[in-house]
């Protein structure tokens, strides 16, 4: 299915998009909007497209056909520095070689604020600050950055995505290679944020904590709900090829998915 293309209170919408790479299409014809507020979850197996809408909708790949509107305006109608200043997006293997510290790394968040006529300030350093104390990292702001652990790198690109300020926050699967603890305590951060998120996600228990899921299969958008309305045993075998039910967590009554090999 296809969501619907109503963009009536909607932020970030994409409308009718395809990818295509050397002649094989990756992303078909796949429209969602997403609303103020919201955590948005995607999913679906691997090479779905989970990670290519999360590119087109960030603006880092221009689509084939269709359009990202930004408050209903196309992509192509805005400056990328206008698009910088509300969207914030952190990637799956965003990296630096260069020798700076954690600290240096979030300013670099600020960058789509500064110009000649507005250069680096006190509220700058204030909202760094802020970024760096939001994922508990205060007490490493100075360490160099090839000697933070992998969950304290991701905690860093995400104090730099906060540190644009942005409206909207994407994520592809920012819990990829950590340790269940990290991962845990990132989503937990992720979820706590006051921004609108739209995240790729791997695991689907994690997945539950969304307000919705956009569920890929093969490049298209194939059910957009709540968790507990998509992730039926029908949809779970259709698309990613399991046996799936619900389950009641004795400990605190939450619902959990119990999957099995098809």
């Amino acid at each position: 299915m296809n969501a619907s293309t109503d963009l009536l209170g909607s932020l970030l919408s994409a409308c009718h998009l395809s990818y295509c790479v050397k002649g094989a299409q990756l992303l078909k014809e796949v429209s969602l909007t997403i609303r103020p507020g919201e955590n948005l979850g995607i999913v679906g197996p691997n090479g779905s497209g989970k990670s290519t809408l999360i590119r087109l909708l960030a603006g880092i790949a221009r689509p084939t056909w269709g359009e990202v509107r930004l408050d209903g305006r196309p992509f192509a109608a805005l400056q990328r520095r206008e698009i910088a200043q509300r969207l914030a997006v952190v990637e799956q293997h965003a990296e630096t070689t260069d020798s700076i510290s954690l600290e240096q790394a979030v300013e670099l968040g600020r960058t789509p604020w500064l110009s000649a006529l507005a250069p680096w300030s006190d509220r700058d350093r204030l909202i760094v600050d802020q970024a760096i104390t939001d994922v508990s990292l205060q007490h490493l702001k100075h360490r160099p950055w090839h000697t933070l652990s992998g969950g304290e790198r991701q905690r860093a690109h995400i104090a730099r995505a906060l540190a644009q300020r942005p409206q909207i926050l994407l994520l592809d699967e920012p819990t990829n290679h950590l340790d269940i603890q990290q991962q845990l305590s990132i989503l937990r951060l992720v979820h706590q944020l006051p921004v609108t998120t739209v995240i790729a996600l791997h695991d689907l228990n994690q997945a539950l904590a969304c307000d919705r899921l956009a569920v890929m299969d093969g490049g298209r958008l194939v059910a957009l709900g709540s968790p507990f309305e998509v992730l039926t045993p029908e949809r779970l075998h259709a698309t990613f090829g399991v046996v799936g039910h619900w389950l009641t967590d004795p400990f605190d009554g939450a619902r959990i998915l119990r999957l099995r090999s098809a």
